[in-house]
């Protein structure tokens, strides 16, 4: 999912602040306390006061400070989000939250992984299939499951442009090629 670059750019600066050795907020809690607010911005009143041009930035940056109190969001998070407020990018959150996530994995030596599978997996499959993965790729994952039911059963997992597909779907478009090959033969 490509990111635009103003996403880009303040999730660098974040990245920045929480990855330095001196850093008060470990870069995970930064992720949680991140996504808590974005949570909060769920609630339309609250995203419409935020976005619109009508409400001043003090009063936007009081009731930041307001839902920050009751989210007990840290001075690091709390000052970003007055920067996203001053300089009017608090509508392109969710985005800027992705991307430092992408950063945060790639500094920190991880690659990502969507995994589909054709029912739901338990922990245990999951932790089995991502050292799995993680073996195969020679890569340290950060896995997202999705469930797929058109998969019939198995997986398919891509890590970057590498999708290893173990699913029933994806040995039977295997057979029906090779059918057809020996068919035309």
């Amino acid at each position: 999912m490509p990111v635009s670059a103003v996403a880009t750019r303040y999730s660098n600066a974040l990245a920045d602040v929480v990855t330095a050795v001196s850093s008060a907020l470990a870069p995970q809690e930064a992720v949680a306390e991140l996504r808590s607010f974005e949570s909060a911005l769920a609630s339309r009143e609250l995203r419409n006061a935020l976005i619109t041009p009508a409400v001043p930035p003090a009063r936007k940056r009081a009731v930041i400070g307001r839902v920050a109190d009751i989210l007990k969001l840290s001075g690091i998070t709390r000052n970003f989000l007055f920067v996203l407020i001053d300089h009017r990018r608090i509508a392109a959150f969710s985005d800027v939250v992705n991307a430092f996530e992408q950063i945060l994995d790639e500094r920190l030596g991880f690659a990502r992984a969507q995994v589909a599978s054709a029912s739901e997996l338990s922990e245990d499959q999951r932790a089995a299939l991502t050292a799995a993965l993680e073996k195969a790729s020679d890569k340290r994952l950060r896995a997202q499951f999705a469930v797929d039911p058109s998969l019939i059963g198995g997986v398919v997992a891509r890590i970057g442009s590498t999708v290893y597909d173990g699913s029933v779907r994806g040995q039977l478009q295997v057979l029906k090629r090779r059918l057809n090959a020996e068919s035309s033969s």
